[in-house]
């Protein structure tokens, strides 16, 4: 959840090193002032360049770099298989391929399910084959960070393969992309509560509590108004009548969970301040915003652009922020793999892999699934328009159930902490 901290020294002489460190450990240790020289969770390299690191297999920071660019890549062909190749005549004739009978059962919606199940499967068989990796310079390490022209070939064979199925296995692969795509999100979710929470603790902590309390009132204030300037406008952007029952409903429950969260947060048991649920308010308040921007166009309720049939270039821009987003969230969700450690684990040895290499694949697998589920609306039977992504109905739902389960784990983690506190005292 956080990016790559770097940073760069050079002495009198021409070397130089870079080093490539991140994770709330590294954060923490220059907080209590420990030393970097034993205990470095980063990969160090004098006088070489990001290339020569990466050619000589040395960096597994640059490799996530890498398998991110490579997610990207497999987005924007997805969305190629859907809008752009689509209108080729050349392509719908694809006879020749064995799963495709009629050239656009492999485009459209379909081609958006093949390019993600190649996606999926390359992440895969990364993942059964670099789960429990632990110490650097092993094997299994290095088939991580480096081996990338077997990879190329790997990947190649991999989106190639789907093409050959026929269209009910990828029917089926449709199905099973939900529940796929359900558990990126959960993750996902996890992820940020998570981090919340860290940033909670981090400024409640004896160094920071007493020195950064106006700063701590004034970021919660700030991320209050926010959330209330955001319900204010969806009321006035997305339910303009009294009929709009529905999205009148997501809006006032929106604020109603925004109130429970912070009555939960200020419960004397658990007086976890009003940091935490200002954030997570914000996460809140925007998932709702992205629940009622997926409801198709033409209900009076939605305001929509006049030139509804024509591409604007507000939807190529939105389109293209939301691909680049769905990257960035699925980069920082893979590298987070502390979250879902039940038990502490033991200090970290100089030869500790940086990152969980087999929780960062899995997570990217289930993203491929996710981004399938986004480019057809969560329904393969969906015609969507160009230039658009999670619209329709089911995206809809699948959004605001994906706020009011945020809002149950956040309860239920502010819950278990003060009980654990209580426990402790």
């Amino acid at each position: 959840m956080l990016l790559p901290y770097t940073t760069s020294s050079s002495s009198s002489s021409s070397s130089s090193s870079i080093l490539f460190c991140y994770g709330f450990d590294h954060v923490q240790k220059m907080e209590t002032g420990e030393s970097n020289s034993s205990n470095q969770r980063c990969e160090v390299s004098k006088d070489s360049s990001w290339y020569s690191q990466f050619r000589n297999v040395s960096n597994p920071w640059l490799a996530r770099y890498v398998y991110a660019l490579i997610f990207l890549v497999a987005n924007l062909l997805a969305w190629a298989a859907r809008d752009e190749l689509s209108s080729l005549t050349a392509l719908t004739q694809l006879k020749g391929v064995k799963g495709c009978k009629v050239g656009k059962d492999c485009l459209g919606a379909d081609g958006v399910l093949r390019v993600s199940m190649g996606c999926f499967l390359f992440y895969m068989i990364m993942f059964w084959s670099t789960a429990g990796t632990s110490k650097l310079k092993e094997g299994r390490d290095e088939w991580h960070s480096g081996w990338w022209l077997v990879k190329t070939v790997l990947l190649i064979l991999v989106t190639i393969f789907p093409f050959l199925l026929p269209s009910e296995l990828i029917e089926l692969y449709g199905e099973i992309a939900h529940f796929g795509a359900g558990v990126f999100l959960l993750i996902q979710l996890i992820s940020i509560i998570s981090f919340i929470t860290w940033l909670t603790d981090c400024f409640g902590s004896e160094k920071y509590a007493e020195r950064c309390q106006i700063q701590v009132m004034l970021f919660a204030t700030v991320s209050y108004f926010i959330c209330l300037v955001g319900i204010i406008l969806m009321y006035l952007w997305y339910a303009p009548l009294p009929s709009c029952l529905l999205n009148i409903f997501f809006i006032t429950w929106t604020l109603v969970l925004l109130q429970l969260m912070t009555s939960v947060s200020l419960h004397p048991k658990v007086n976890a301040g009003i940091l935490s649920p200002g954030l997570m308010g914000l996460y809140v308040v925007f998932l709702c915003w992205c629940a009622i921007r997926s409801e198709p166009a033409g209900a009076d309720c939605i305001r929509k652009s006049e030139s509804g049939s024509k591409t604007d270039w507000q939807s190529i821009i939105s389109f293209v922020v939301a691909i680049l987003a769905l990257v960035v969230a699925t980069f920082s969700t893979g590298i987070d793999s502390k979250c879902f450690q039940f038990r502490k684990s033991d200090p970290p040895a100089e030869d500790d892999v940086p990152y969980g290499y087999g929780f960062f694949h899995f997570v990217f697998a289930t993203g491929a699934m996710y981004f399938a589920m986004l480019l057809i609306g969560w329904n393969s039977h969906h015609s969507m328009k160009k230039w658009t992504i999670d619209i329709g109905w089911t995206s809809a739902w699948v959004r605001i159930v994906n706020e009011w389960l945020a809002v149950c784990v956040y309860c239920n983690v502010d819950a278990g902490g003060s009980n654990s506190m209580e426990e402790q005292t």
